[in-house]
């Protein structure tokens, strides 16, 4: 089970995260491409580390939002979501080919990985933008109820897909994340957390909140360490499932 993070999101003077410290314990780096956080100058960092500690780089295209972090929904018509994403990835592709380096995947951030899981319209968007950028480039999703219908779209395209877990978030009964502002929307007890990564690394799934069974292979999870008690959390993750391959 690769594990893969949210990095790269400091801007100018202002750090976020822990990238020094997390990165040596993944597989997969989502690296922020400006729009939600980031800078030139960060991303190059950022790609030069993961580098550094052979772990996979991939763009994680978001709304153009960094006062709101990404986290807030901005309509946009297909055409403007195929041209954002098209932005993002090529300016992190830059980046990377300068180092002797590559995008080897695409994840989206925040809101529009959130509305892309709740309309079919904006996830055609997006897989048509991936698809049409570079049809070998895989697009990581969440894993949710629907990740046969999601397999199937995006073999319409050509597109390989990356279904992806959580191992801090509790889900609801359709495999949604349920939403953050609910109680015991975020798991922060770590053995809760490790026991969530196993499930899905033994089980191919996991109980939503409500207790009912979910099938939910995924490929990867996601990490997060962006405090030391996150930090904690993926140290025990990765312990636990064994070391990078």
């Amino acid at each position: 089970m690769k594990l893969n993070c949210d990095l790269g999101e400091s801007y100018g003077a202002w750090t976020m995260g822990q990238d020094e410290q997390v990165m040596p314990l993944i597989d997969m780096a989502n690296v922020a491409c400006g729009f939600h956080a980031s800078d030139p100058t960060i991303m190059h960092r950022t790609v030069r580390l993961a580098a550094q500690h052979g772990v996979a780089i991939g763009a994680h295209p978001a709304y153009q939002d960094l006062q709101g972090f990404g986290r807030r929904s901005i309509p946009h018509t297909a055409d403007e979501i195929r041209a954002l994403l098209w932005y993002q990835i090529g300016a992190l592709a830059g980046i990377c080919k300068a180092e002797g380096q590559h995008v080897g995947y695409v994840k989206p951030h925040g809101a529009l990985n959130n509305d892309m899981m709740r309309s079919d319209y904006i996830l055609d968007a997006v897989m048509t933008a991936v698809a049409s950028y570079d049809a070998e480039l895989p697009l990581m999703i969440p894993a949710t109820c629907r990740f046969a219908d999601h397999k199937a779209l995006a073999e319409r395209l050509g597109l390989p897909l990356l279904l992806e877990g959580f191992a801090d978030r509790a889900y609801d009964n359709e495999g949604q994340l349920v939403s953050r502002s609910k109680a015991g929307a975020v798991h922060h007890d770590r053995q809760v957390i490790v026991d969530q990564a196993q499930s899905f690394a033994d089980k191919g799934g996991l109980k939503s909140m409500d207790g009912q069974w979910l099938d939910l292979p995924v490929d990867s999870l996601c990490v997060h360490g962006d405090n030391p008690e996150s930090l904690a959390a993926v140290k025990a993750i990765r312990s636990a499932l064994g070391p990078r391959p």
